[in-house]
This record gives structure tokens, sequence and C-alpha cells, in this order.
């Protein structure tokens, strides 16, 4: 499978579970700023691409979580570098560049962008 043929059927996907218009879809649109998912559309999202692409996607696998909770990774309202390490770990399909600029964990959101789960399913399809 191209990562053409990944992105169309992971548009589609956002397209269904979110409600937005196939043209908002785009690789850099992030999931939650552009297309207005909420934490509880990221389980329909997994739901849906394990339909998809006939995968399994294990819990906090795609979107890792217990990140924020742990005082061991996050100080002042930044990830620590401990913090910023283990979620690179957590999410090797994800671009971090602008991210570890500036590691404030209100941006982590933007991490999460239509080419991070193309990348994460193209792992995921490929292995």
């Amino acid at each position: 499978m191209t990562e053409q043929e990944v992105f169309e059927k992971v548009q589609e996907t956002l397209i269904e579970a979110l409600g937005v218009d196939d043209d908002e879809v785009t690789a850099e649109a992030t999931l939650t700023g552009d297309l207005g998912a909420e934490s509880i559309d990221f389980l329909d999202i997994v739901f849906r691409l394990e339909k998809a692409f006939d995968i399994k996607i294990p819990r906090g696998e795609l979107f890792p979580d217990n990140i924020l909770n742990n005082p061991e990774f996050i100080k002042d309202g930044k990830l620590t570098d401990v913090g910023l390490t283990e979620l690179k770990t957590r999410m090797p399909h994800a671009d971090f560049t602008d991210f570890e600029q500036d590691p404030d964990i209100n941006k982590m959101q933007e991490l999460f962008k239509v080419q991070t789960v193309i990348n994460y399913v193209m792992g995921k399809i490929s292995a």
C-alpha cells in the first residue's frame, strides 16, 4: 500500500469520524486544532482505523496516554528532557522538529497531525 493510498483511507476515516470536509483533511492538519477532534473522538478514530486497515492498535500506542500524569515528565508546564525522550520513544511516528524548540504541554496537540496517523499506519502495515 502506498503512502497516498494510506492517506486517502485515513482521510476517509477522519471525514467519517469527525464530520469534516475532505479539503480540510490535509497531511499537515492537526486533529484537534484544525479538525476539531476531542478526546472522545480519538477512541472512534482508533476503532475506524483498525477496521479500515485491518490492524490492531493497542491502547496508548497511536495516542500515548499518561505522559502528563507523570511528575518526572513535566515541570513548569513543559516536558522535561526525560518526558520528551519518553514521548519520542512512544511516538516514533510523529515529527518533533517544532515541538522540541518549545515543549510546552499545551502544544502537544500539534504533534497529532494527519501525517502522524499516516506514518503510524504505514509502520503498522509494513511490519
